[in-house]
């Protein structure tokens, strides 16, 4: 049964219509095992990724989901920050070593244009993609982070190498309205992978104002699909293929990240009773979006073939 016609009976008659589906393909329990945990039936949802990994064992996503949703049964979903050495370990591993080393040195790069340089960098985060990239020519530096732990982080290896900075704990709403978010003006305003935490209706307010604030703004984000629905076929196929890629690169960890992120990640993107936090998109839709705000030229360039979407540079001046 393909995974469209499982989907069309879902849509046209609910969840009863498929709940007692008798699938013989590994994708198709699969498929059934992401419905189940939608429709919040985390027992029907591991025993068919169960039968999943079975019929397809050489699936790193199948296994490793059969054996996220068996822990799921026993001790409830995951958050995906709650592994804090899971996180670590995949942040600075696989593909994201390569990937925050392209976008420093994109950066780097255009710090030099300047001899002289106002950056805010917002969503700064522990400073993984500033911290390589920074330079002499960066006169004044501004940093907006609402975690405080990550922010202090930043903090402390800016002060060990002596560079000044001012900082601000806020989230990127809350430093628009600040006296110095409504008064400053910088020659580059950055972020790396913290705006689309922010939803589209309240993006074109922050686009504005970067256009306000900023000679110049710099985002890095992933190139990701728009898909029609959360579990229509497409969108289960693409995170299917694209974990894929994600987990073969951590192999060899015992399965630290993808028991204690990749799969909370995974699986909370199927989960209907947490909040969303991010909404990504293509580059196209943030590129109008720039050129709406009032950006005159805007530009954007690979930066890393990233395993979850292509990541890309957008440059709007």
């Amino acid at each position: 049964m393909p995974l469209e016609t499982i989907w069309q009976r879902y849509v046209a008659g609910g969840y009863a219509t498929v709940r007692d589906a008798t699938p013989a393909g590994a994708d198709e329990c699969f498929y059934l095992a992401l419905i189940a945990f939608a429709e919040g039936e985390p027992d029907r949802a591991a025993r068919w990724a169960i039968i999943a990994a079975e019929r397809r064992p050489q699936s790193r996503v199948y296994t490793q989901a059969a054996a996220y949703m068996a822990r799921v049964v026993g001790a409830g979903t995951a958050r995906v920050y709650d592994d804090g050495t899971a996180f670590v370990a995949f942040i600075r591993g696989g593909g994201n070593v390569g990937l925050y080393a392209a976008v420093s040195t994109a950066l780097r790069a255009i710090y030099d244009e300047h001899e002289s340089l106002r950056l805010l960098d917002i969503g700064v985060g522990d400073g993984l993609a500033l911290l390589p990239a920074l330079t002499p020519a960066v006169t004044r530096l501004d940093l907006v982070e609402p975690s405080a732990a990550l922010l202090s982080a930043t903090r402390a290896a800016l002060d060990a190498r002596g560079i000044a900075h001012q900082a601000h704990p806020l989230t990127l709403g809350e430093f628009m309205t600040s006296a110095e978010g409504q008064r400053g003006q910088w020659d580059v305003i950055q972020a790396t992978w913290s705006l689309q935490s922010i939803p589209p209706d309240e993006r074109p307010a922050a686009f504005r104002w970067l256009r306000a604030h900023g000679a110049r703004a710099v985002i890095a984000e992933f190139d990701v699909p728009q898909f029609a629905a959360p579990l229509s076929p497409e969108r289960v196929r693409y995170f299917v293929a694209r974990y894929e890629r994600g987990l073969a690169e951590y192999d060899g960890d015992g399965g630290l990240v993808a028991q204690g992120f990749l799969l909370p990640v995974f699986f909370g993107a199927f989960d209907r009773t947490a909040a969303r936090t991010n909404w990504e998109g293509p580059i196209q839709d943030w590129h109008d979006d720039l050129c709406a705000a009032g950006f005159a030229q805007v530009t954007a360039r690979p930066l890393y073939p990233y395993f979850w979407a292509d990541a890309v540079l957008l440059d709007a001046r």
